[in-house]
C-alpha cells in the first residue's frame, strides 16, 4: 500500500494541492484503502465464492434474481459506474444458493471493468458452473465518466445483455425473462 499512497501523494501534488495540508495528510492512506476495497474482485476465487452451494434439485423452471445493486470502476477513466443487474437461469438439475448470484455480480463489478465484459462474465460463470439450459443477464448502468466529464449526460443509462442457451435460442424463454425483469424494473 505504500507505493499506492506515494502515487496518490504525487497526484495531489500534480493537481496543485499540498499533500501535507491538514485535510489531506491521511488522504493517500484512505485512497489506497478505498481502492483495495472497490477492487476486491481481483482477489476472489469464483470456486470458493460459490463455496459448494450448488444443490441437486429437480426444478426446471426459470430462476430470476432481479435488481442486484452493483458498483464498479470503468477501466478507461477509473470513475464509478453503478446500477442493477438482473440474472436468470433455467436449472438443469442443479441450483445455486440464492446469495451466490449477487456475490457473483459483485465479484466481477469489483474490478476495473467495462459493463459489456461484466455482463458476459456473469453469464459465462453461471453457465460454466451450473450448466443450466440457459442463462440471461441484463445489466443497467449509469457511468460517471459520461455524467461528470466528456459529454456530461447525467440521464443516459447503458443497458447490456448476454443470453446463452435457451435464453438465446428460444424467443419465448427470452421474452419471459425480459417480462419478469421489466415488471421488477417498473417497481423501482
Amino acid at each position: 500500500m505504500e507505493s499506492m499512497e506515494a502515487a496518490v501523494k504525487q497526484i495531489l501534488t500534480e493537481i496543485g494541492e499540498d499533500p501535507e495540508r491538514q485535510g489531506l495528510v491521511n488522504t493517500p492512506f484512505r485512497v489506497a484503502k478505498m481502492y483495495r476495497e472497490v477492487t476486491r474482485g481481483y482477489h476472489q476465487d469464483p470456486v470458493k465464492l460459490i463455496n459448494k452451494a450448488m444443490f441437486d434439485v429437480p426444478y426446471d423452471e426459470m430462476v430470476v434474481v432481479a435488481n442486484i445493486e452493483y458498483y464498479s470502476l470503468c477501466e478507461h477513466h477509473m470513475l464509478p459506474f453503478y446500477g442493477v443487474a438482473h440474472v436468470g437461469y433455467i436449472p438443469n438439475g442443479k441450483v445455486v444458493g440464492l446469495s451466490k448470484i449477487p456475490r457473483i455480480v459483485d465479484m466481477f463489478a469489483r474490478r476495473l471493468q467495462i459493463q459489456e465484459n461484466m455482463t458476459q462474465q456473469i453469464a459465462h460463470l453461471i453457465n460454466d458452473t451450473l450448466q443450466p439450459d440457459g442463462v440471461g443477464v441484463v445489466v443497467e448502468g449509469q457511468h460517471m465518466c459520461m455524467m461528470m466529464r466528456g459529454v456530461q449526460k447525467d440521464q443516459a443509462k447503458m443497458i447490456t445483455s448476454t443470453m446463452l442457451g435457451s435464453f438465446k435460442e428460444d424467443e419465448k424463454t427470452r421474452a419471459e425473462f425480459l417480462a419478469l425483469i421489466r415488471s421488477e424494473r417498473a417497481k423501482r
